[in-house]
């Protein structure tokens, strides 16, 4: 017997909000743009941006407030100072985005600081790392790619998996390598080829009507430009961890979208007879019970990380923690009520009952 605190009977009208709640996302999206044209994009952090990472553990006890305002009078670009595993460790990270001096000419210059302002307690470097700004580069690219390419496989799964209709989401793919090679002989920059087969992919199912994996991909869509906006909000830097969060809330969301539509499915396949919005807003409710607890547990996961992990796992969690309350939002306002404005009136807005001849809804 399965656990269930929300009654399964439970009506409530998420699909009445439906308006209401696009006209939220959108301003939140907007917002977030905002945000990031005001700062001239996404603030990278070294993994992205380039620069040096020197990890310093001091012999005695060290405050963080003291190693960062010893460091920030060196004008080192970019200067991150974080505190590693337990206080008591009195172990540092220091990250500068600079890229025009070596790893060599920084260490030096964090050494005579810490040097001077720490003459009686001894450190040691365990750690000294550079990346260049084209290493930077690369990773960027790489990291929209593998983002990319985990909504194209999603797109593909529910287009077979609740339209059956494998051969258009071949036609899809092979439309999609059309489209990317084109987009390749133009000599395209990596994040422009990326964004546009993105685009590409949104086009081929829209055309092809593959409406189930389209309010998919704009489900997605919408937690990460949303996660990313309110990230540049906060003033949050962007950098491999946050790339492993956003593609973790890609799983997160969609595995809460495809049990909406799953039961969308079933309750399709009974052909009660009832009007697609309403056979979507039970479905909704049904599993909002299943929905809420998996959020719930997994809010209250991540909530530990964010308040006990440590400096080096905060933005991590913080980002997990923005993306399961958009993820958990998106899929009951956004990934299902998004079928009810794709789906033609005349051919899929009415599923007849048995026996019945088909009727058009007001």
């Amino acid at each position: 017997m399965s656990f269930s605190f929300i009654k399964h009977e439970t009506n409530i009208d998420f699909i009445g909000f439906r308006y209401y709640a696009f006209a939220i996302s959108a301003l939140m999206i907007i917002i977030g743009g905002i945000s990031l044209t005001m700062k001239g994009g996404p603030r990278y952090g070294i993994d992205f941006a380039g620069g040096v990472i020197i990890q310093a553990k001091f012999a005695a006890p060290t405050e963080l407030e003291q190693v960062k305002k010893v460091l920030e009078a060196t004008n080192l670009p970019g200067l991150v100072v974080q505190q590693m595993g337990q206080v008591r460790d009195n172990d540092f990270l220091v990250r500068t985005s600079t890229t025009d001096d070596s790893s060599q000419a920084v260490q030096k210059t964090v050494a005579a600081a810490l040097d001077t302002a720490f003459a009686g307690n001894k450190y040691e470097f365990k750690r000294i790392e550079m990346v260049g700004p084209k290493v930077g580069e690369d990773l960027r690219g790489k990291a929209l790619e593998a983002m990319y390419f985990a909504i194209l496989l999603i797109a593909i799964y529910i287009s077979g998996r609740f339209e059956h209709r494998w051969m258009a989401a071949g036609i899809m793919a092979a439309g999609l390598f059309a489209g990317i090679t084109a987009l390749q002989y133009l000599n395209a920059p990596q994040v422009w080829l990326v964004l546009g087969a993105l685009i590409i992919t949104l086009a081929l199912c829209f055309v092809l009507r593959l409406n189930y994996a389209l309010g998919a991909i704009v489900a997605l869509i919408h937690d990460v430009l949303t996660t990313v906006g309110i990230f540049s909000i906060l003033n949050k830097e962007f950098d491999l961890t946050i790339i492993a969060a956003l593609l973790t809330l890609i799983g997160f969301s969609l595995n809460d979208t495809i049990i909406v539509y799953d039961r969308i499915r079933e309750t399709r396949g009974q052909k009660t007879g009832e009007s697609l919005p309403v056979i979507i807003n039970r479905s909704v409710n049904q599993t909002l019970s299943r929905t809420i607890l998996t959020s719930g547990l997994a809010f209250l996961a991540v909530s530990s990380l964010y308040f006990f992990g440590g400096a080096v796992i905060h933005d991590f969690a913080l980002a997990m923690l923005i993306g399961i309350v958009v993820g958990t939002y998106s899929s009951i306002y956004v990934a299902a009520p998004f079928i009810i404005s794709l789906t033609k009136p005349d051919a899929d807005e009415f599923v007849p009952a048995p026996g019945k001849a088909k009727a058009r809804t007001a």
